[in-house]
């Protein structure tokens, strides 16, 4: 049976926020690895924070880079699980 794509967002010590399919993570190391990834270098007021980035996803007004087939993360510091209406807004091409 194949495995459901986890789709998350993650937070490093170095400020960074990202969005992805969850391949990897190795606790110990603090390391994630994402598949099909993208990064947030803004999100507006209306997102409502970076824990609305996993509930409602980046709104009208947020910048968002384009996907990269993969990353590794390192110094990873949170790892959020998105709602299917986050993970349909971080698809959109944002860049307002």
């Amino acid at each position: 049976m194949k495995k459901a794509k986890r789709y998350v967002v993650i937070t490093t010590d170095k400020k960074g926020v990202f969005f992805g399919v969850l391949d990897k993570w190795l606790q110990k190391e603090a390391i994630a690895i994402l598949k099909n990834a993208k990064m947030c270098i803004y999100w507006s007021a209306d997102t409502k924070g970076v824990l609305g980035l996993a509930g409602i996803g980046p709104q009208e007004g947020s910048r968002l880079t384009p996907e990269i087939p993969q990353i590794e993360l390192n110094g990873v510091t949170s790892i959020m699980d998105c709602t299917k209406e986050a993970v349909k807004q971080w698809k959109l091409e944002l860049w307002n």
